[in-house]
This record gives structure tokens, sequence and C-alpha cells, in this order.
């Protein structure tokens, strides 16, 4: 759904289905921005989100964390972590369009 509605808001979307595929598409492709759910079916969004911050060749790409895993804790740990931006499931896709263009403007 959300693929979809980033297309429809005007922009060009890349998926991966486990974060190792998003690992090696933010490395390849160097995406303008990324939106990354933290429950994928091989590691955590959260080692995603270090690998890529780690990496000096993907450490300048935003991430965007949009997740049902809510805690009391996620705004301070998506920032600890880099994150530009935080969104919790459900989302209706215009917030998430929003915030993507609010990140994007500020980088």
């Amino acid at each position: 759904m959300y693929h979809f509605a980033l297309e429809g808001g005007g922009f060009l979307v890349d998926s991966a289905e486990t974060g190792q595929q998003a690992i090696e598409r933010a490395r390849e492709g160097h995406p303008d921005l990324i939106v990354l759910d933290l429950r994928l079916p091989d590691i955590s969004g959260w080692e995603v989100c270090a690998v890529l911050k780690g990496d000096p060749d993907t450490a300048s790409i935003p991430i965007i964390i949009l997740t049902a895993a809510v805690s009391s804790t996620l705004a301070e740990q998506a920032g600890a972590a880099g994150c530009a931006a935080h969104l919790v499931k459900p989302c209706f896709p215009e917030d998430l369009i929003a915030a993507v263009r609010d990140v994007l403007a500020v980088g």
C-alpha cells in the first residue's frame, strides 16, 4: 500500500523484502531516502539502520522508520539511530508522503 501511495505521490520507489536486500539495494542504488520497517524476516530494521549509518557510502541517506512495533522509547531510539523521522502504523499514506517530502526538503 505504501509503495503505491509513494508512487502516486510522484516518487520513484524500489522495495526490498528483507533487511539484507535493503542493505544491498541501498549500497547499489544510493536512494534519496529509505522508509524502513523494524520487523523484517531476516534481521531487524534497527540492525539495517546500524549497518547503513555505519557505512560511509550510505550514512548520509535519510531513514524514516515506519513500524507497528511501538514502544515508549521509539522516538528516542530512532533519533539515537540517526533516523530522520519515525511514523507508527497504521499510518495514512498521505502522512507518509508528507514525512518523505519534509525529510527530503531538509536534506
